[in-house]
């Protein structure tokens, strides 16, 4: 408790802070959109109780300037078929990008990934919070650094749920082997953006969350 009398002590965030949000506010996302109008080349595939997704075009040959943002979008499905079609499909798009081209397109890709974020929605942010590590392994350093002046917008929600789920009690362990416990992937996230961000990547996490410790 501070001491002096012109101090303001903040207390822990309100319940309502952890409330999940609307996931689509404003109507159904681009990707679904988009989709319902014949333009994301993509139907589902049934094998064996098995669902897949297969691309009606040559995946080499998409813009990856157009998808790649479309994809990040439908990220905050969670209805069938377009939950699964924008999951798989973001995977096998990453598997093409290069660390150039990826950092290149961030300023696409910050909004779609700041809105899931926002959603406070578990799966969603499991969901894009792994999709962020993925992007820094693709790209490395250049993506790593790039990333810097974006963490305004993301390290706020990493801040608020760093600790938020460090008591569930029986459900850790099968949370943890499933790798959906969100305290566990934000902290392993903020250590990749700090190892790949360069000098300026710790200065900047410590300002958006004081008790970050370096992993240097």
């Amino acid at each position: 408790m501070s001491t002096r009398k012109d101090a303001v002590v903040v207390g822990p965030p309100s319940a309502g802070a952890y409330l999940e949000r609307p996931l689509r506010p404003d109507g159904p996302t681009t990707f679904r959109r988009t989709h319902e109008r014949g333009n994301i080349p993509v139907v589902m595939e049934h094998n064996r109780g098995l669902h897949r997704i297969r691309w009606l075009e040559d995946i080499e040959t998409l813009d990856l300037a157009h998808f790649l943002p479309l994809f990040f979008d439908g990220m905050l499905e969670t209805d069938h078929p377009y939950s699964l079609y924008a999951r798989q499909g973001v995977q096998q798009l990453m598997d093409r990008v290069g660390a150039t081209e990826l950092a290149a397109l961030l300023p696409e890709l910050i909004s779609p990934i700041r809105n899931a974020l926002d959603t406070r929605n578990h799966v969603i942010m499991c969901d894009m919070i792994k999709l962020l590590q993925r992007m820094v392994k693709v790209g490395g350093d250049e993506v790593g650094r790039a990333l810097v002046p974006y963490y305004r917008q993301i390290l706020p929600v990493f801040s608020l749920y760093r600790n938020h789920n460090v008591n569930l009690g029986d459900g850790v362990e099968y949370s943890q082997r499933r790798r959906e416990n969100l305290g566990d992937l934000i902290q392993e996230t903020l250590e990749m953006f700090e190892l790949s961000g360069g000098d300026e990547a710790f200065i900047n996490i410590k300002y958006m969350i004081p008790d970050y410790h370096t992993v240097k």
